[in-house]
């Protein structure tokens, strides 16, 4: 029979596994030489480096062994290695993400397709079905919106169980996000609302430069307006950056969490500006937003392409605005804009699931 051990990572220990398992969480990085180990069949602890043939080996051979794994060594993780390990946590965990994702994306996708069916009836609009259609559309938004809070709480926890080498049931992450909805939601109504009116604010600047198109004293004050939204914009991107991570993991109040969520991203000034979780956050960011403007314009490109060549042939901007909403009207449900939506709501935790790992690589290094 071959030999097994047991390690202790973080004052937790995880075994009995065997040397292929050992070499795994090795490869990994789960498993350094400083950790404690001992054989499953002694009570003597020794480091994980004294055991024949795991860390003096050239090769590495994969294992299909199901003991649990250690957590991740997150300190010594690179970017590309937090993106990797991201992407190994999503497929570990697929179907709990999938479960969490779909809490906001079934009702989402009602209230689409009853709108639609709606925005297409030949009823008149007295019609009960069509004003119970309608009801029915409004309060599946409203419940998107409500299981909005729980499904960023549960992100946060399958990812730490599963970045902890534990394997979290769906079930048991939704009644523990449940306990965090209160504090989540006013969160997420004062973040997603603050963004909200620094993006009104620019609309604002907008319709200033418009009118004062003639006047370069106008043009001069909205383009000082937009510096201004410009830095608001950043420096409350950089207060947030990991509200999330703290209000969850950290169980931390309303105001603690936006304070140690600044104290996070103001964190690592020792760094290299590319290590420092400012900028690798930002980063993560600004890829699934790449991501989102890709899909989307692959999936809206020929609408965005009749409406630039109304938008060059009509010049009566309230005759414009006529035909848009007409078109859009008659469009109704358009499935190849709804399939690419769906996608990218399934894999929209990738982001929660990085600044995860993010969190936790940041935190550990705060801690050294």
């Amino acid at each position: 029979m071959a030999e097994e051990w047991i390690v202790r990572v973080q004052g937790k220990e995880y075994g009995p596994a065997d040397i292929d398992t050992l070499r795994e969480w090795q490869r990994e990085g789960r498993l350094l030489p400083e950790n404690e180990a001992r054989n499953a069949n002694a009570d003597v602890w020794g480091t994980a480096a004294a055991i024949p043939g795991l860390f003096d080996i050239g090769a590495v051979v994969p294992t299909a062994g199901r003991v649990t794994q250690p957590p991740l060594q997150t300190q010594h993780r690179s970017f590309g290695q937090i993106l990797a390990e991201t992407f190994q946590i999503y497929r570990k965990g697929f179907f709990q993400f999938l479960g969490l994702t779909l809490l906001v994306l079934l009702p989402s996708v009602c209230s689409q397709l009853m709108t639609a069916l709606v925005q297409t009836a030949h009823a008149s609009d007295g019609d009960l079905r069509v004003l119970a259609g309608g009801g029915f559309a409004f309060l599946m938004f409203v419940l998107s919106i409500a299981m909005w809070p729980v499904y960023i709480a549960g992100i946060q926890m399958l990812t730490a169980e599963i970045a902890s080498g534990r394997r979290p049931g769906l079930i048991a992450a939704l009644n523990e996000a449940v306990r965090f909805w209160p504090r989540v939601a006013a969160l997420c109504i004062f973040v997603y609302g603050m963004f909200a009116l620094i993006m009104l604010f620019g609309l604002v600047i907008a319709g200033i430069a418009l009118a004062g198109a003639s006047s370069l004293l106008l043009v001069l004050f909205a383009l000082a307006l937009l510096v201004l939204q410009v830095w608001m914009f950043g420096r409350f991107f950089v207060n947030v950056l990991f509200w999330q991570q703290s209000a969850v993991l950290e169980n931390a109040p309303f105001v603690d969490a936006l304070r140690d969520s600044r104290n996070m991203a103001y964190s690592g000034r020792d760094l290299p500006w590319f290590q420092r979780p400012l900028w690798r956050g930002a980063f993560i960011a600004s890829l699934w937003f790449a991501f989102v403007l890709v899909v989307t314009l692959a999936s809206e490109w020929t609408t965005i392409h009749h409406y630039l060549n109304e938008l060059a042939t009509t010049q009566d901007a309230q005759t414009l605005l006529q035909q848009l909403t007409q078109a859009q009207q008659a469009r109704g449900f358009d499935i190849s804009a709804f399939v690419p939506n769906v996608l990218q709501k399934i894999l929209q935790p990738l982001v929660g699931i990085a600044f995860v790992v993010l969190y936790l690589d940041s935190k550990i290094r705060l801690e050294r």
